[in-house]
C-alpha cells in the first residue's frame, strides 16, 4: 500500500508538470508570439528530448537488464531500433485510415508533425511512468529512505523535463488553429498515462522489470526518430539562432538534471 501511494504522488507530480507546461498556451496572445514561442519550445523539447532518450531511457535500459544479468546492449539496440521502424511504419500506415477526401494529402505528407508529437511523448511517458512506479515499489518493498529519496529524484527530473513536453504539444496545436482549451487539453492528456502505468507498475513489480529495458529502449528510438524526423526541420533551426539555442539550453539542462538527480 505504501508503494501505491508512494508511486501516486511521483507519477501525480510528473502529469502535473505536463499540465503545467501545457498551460502556457494560455500566455500567448498572438501568432507572432506563438511562431516564436513555437520555434524556441521546438528547439528546447529537442534538446530535451534527445538527453533525455540517452540519460533517461538508453542508459537506465542498459543498466536494468544488466543488474538482471542480462546482456545491456541487446535491449538497448534492438529495443531502440524497434522503436524508429514502429513509427516509420505507424507513419506510413495512419494516413491511410483517414477519410477519402483527405486522404490524398495525409498519404502526401504522411502523419502530421503534430500527431507524431502526441504520440511519440505519450509513448515515452509509458516507460518513464513505469520507472517511477517501480523505483517507489522497490523503496516501499525494502523500507529504505535512500532508495526512496532515489525515487523522488527520479520523479522531480522526470516532472521537470515534462514540463517542455507539454508545452511542445500545446503550442505548436494552438498555432494549427485550434482553440487554446483543446490545445492544453491535449498536452495534459499527454501525461495521463504517466500515472496510469506507475500504479500498474506497482501491481505487476516482477512483470514490469522485466520488460522495463525493452520498453525504455522502445521509446529512446520513438523519441529520436520524431525528433530528427519532425521537431528539428520544424525548429527552422537554419533560419533562427533561437531554435538553436532552444536545443543546446534543453539538452544541457536534461543532461545535468539526469547526471545530478
Amino acid at each position: 500500500m505504501n508503494g501505491f501511494i508512494y508511486a501516486l504522488g511521483g507519477t501525480g507530480f510528473t502529469f502535473l508538470m505536463t499540465v503545467l507546461g501545457a498551460a502556457v498556451v494560455f500566455f500567448f496572445k498572438s501568432d507572432r508570439h506563438s511562431e516564436k514561442a513555437q520555434s524556441v519550445f521546438l528547439g528546447f523539447a529537442s534538446g530535451v528530448m534527445i538527453a533525455a532518450s540517452v540519460w533517461s531511457l538508453l542508459i537506465p535500459a542498459i543498466d536494468e537488464a544488466e543488474r538482471l544479468g542480462k546482456k545491456g546492449w541487446i535491449p538497448a539496440s534492438f529495443g531502440f531500433m524497434l522503436g524508429v521502424v514502429f513509427l516509420m511504419l505507424l507513419d506510413k500506415l495512419i494516413p491511410y485510415f483517414r477519410p477519402e477526401p483527405d486522404r490524398e494529402d495525409c498519404v502526401k505528407n504522411g502523419l502530421k508533425r503534430t500527431s507524431m508529437l502526441i504520440f511519440a511523448i505519450t509513448l515515452h511517458n509509458i516507460p518513464e511512468g513505469m520507472a517511477v512506479g517501480l523505483a517507489f515499489a522497490l523503496a516501499a518493498k525494502n523500507d529504505s529512505s535512500v532508495l526512496l529519496a532515489s525515487a523522488i529524484a527520479l520523479a522531480v527530473g522526470m516532472g521537470i523535463q515534462n514540463f517542455p513536453e507539454g508545452a511542445a504539444i500545446s503550442l505548436p496545436i494552438r498555432q494549427a488553429g485550434r482553440s487554446r482549451s483543446r490545445a492544453f487539453v491535449c498536452g495534459a492528456a499527454s501525461g495521463v498515462v504517466e500515472p496510469v502505468f506507475g500504479l500498474v507498475t506497482v501491481l505487476i513489480a516482477g512483470t514490469a522489470q522485466l520488460l522495463l529495458p525493452w520498453l525504455l529502449s522502445f521509446a529512446a528510438g520513438a523519441m529520436l526518430y520524431v525528433v530528427v524526423e519532425e521537431l528539428i526541420p520544424e525548429a527552422h533551426l537554419g533560419n533562427s539562432h533561437i531554435g538553436t539555442l532552444g536545443v543546446m539550453i534543453g539538452f544541457l539542462l536534461m543532461m545535468t538534471l539526469d547526471v545530478a538527480l
